[in-house]
């Protein structure tokens, strides 16, 4: 039987780009994946049929490298987390969640941040200006890479563009970020719906409505994911959080005791660093605040 790719999930179909090359299959999945509580996902590499009519029918999947919840792909190897640093602000906190789903997850991450020609003038301006800065220095120490962009003025873009290349990249972030802005700079024939964000709510509207993965013209291919603002963890099944931050998984082998929660412990390594200034307070506090959403959470599951 022909195997493929599905680069795109819709209404309960799977289009299956064939490995043989030729046009895409429209495909169903079989009715045993539902059994056995799985379901295909973009990214997959499956093994189909092919019916009378031109469609097909998922008959196998391929074992993953990686796999995402939300958004749900898998075998991506790059996390592209994009943060706009005006409406909405650059939210650290956020930022925090979504590395530790993509840590989780085994993903690398690339830090993109948006809308550099929106920051304003006076105070206000050089405020956010000095915030963006520190980010960039903070993260960068921990071994994030960080770009800055503007979509509209073409800025980063290059550089955006090489760093995508040969990977299987998705792209995720909260609404109204500039994801879809900056997919249609990078891919300019996809012409994706755009909105501003509502002066009302002070987030954007949803304007990706499915998973898809786009090929890029330097290689690799990229997932537009439709926007969110939650992250889970009990839903996610992430049980060690503390693993999910770079900087305390390389110290925690120097904890007196095994499973430290880096919290109340005496002789912590992660605690130790922290009094000495050599993890950032935010991180730091972050971490303490997702272990207490993770406990209260996990009552419920």
């Amino acid at each position: 039987m022909p195997e493929g790719m599905i680069f795109k999930a819709l209404s309960g179909y799977y289009y299956v780009q064939p490995s043989r090359g030729g046009e895409p299959v429209q495909c169903r999945g079989r009715g045993i994946f539902k059994k056995r509580g799985e379901s295909p996902l973009v990214g997959d590499r499956v093994v189909y049929s092919e019916t009378q009519n031109g469609e097909g029918t998922v008959e196998e999947i391929h074992p993953r490298a990686s796999q995402l919840a939300r958004p749900p792909i898998a075998n991506a190897d790059l996390a592209v987390l994009v943060f706009s640093v005006v409406r909405p602000e650059l939210s650290l906190v956020l930022l925090d969640k979504f590395l530790v789903h993509v840590e989780h997850a085994g993903l690398n991450a690339l830090l993109v941040l948006t809308k550099l020609d929106r920051i304003p003038e006076g105070e206000e301006g050089e405020r956010i200006r000095r915030e963006v800065e520190q980010a960039e220095a903070l993260y960068g120490s921990i071994g994030y890479r960080v770009l800055k962009t503007s979509a509209h003025k073409g800025e980063g873009l290059d550089e955006l563009r090489a760093a995508l290349a040969g990977h299987v990249n998705v792209l995720a972030g909260q609404s109204g970020v500039g994801k879809s802005s900056l997919v249609n700079a990078l891919v300019p024939e996809l012409k994706l719906e755009t909105n501003e964000i509502s002066d009302k709510l002070g987030r954007g509207k949803h304007t990706t409505r499915h998973v898809e993965l786009v090929p890029l013209a330097e290689g690799g291919f990229l997932a537009d994911t439709p926007g969110f603002s939650q992250l889970d963890f009990a839903e996610l099944g992430i049980d060690e959080i503390g693993s999910c931050f770079r900087e305390f998984a390389e110290r925690a082998p120097n904890c007196k005791f095994r499973g430290c929660t880096h919290i109340h412990e005496p002789q912590c390594a992660v605690l130790e660093a922290r009094a000495q200034g050599r993890i950032a307070a935010s991180r730091y506090d972050n971490y303490v605040s997702f272990m207490t959403e993770w406990k209260e959470n996990k009552r419920r599951y």
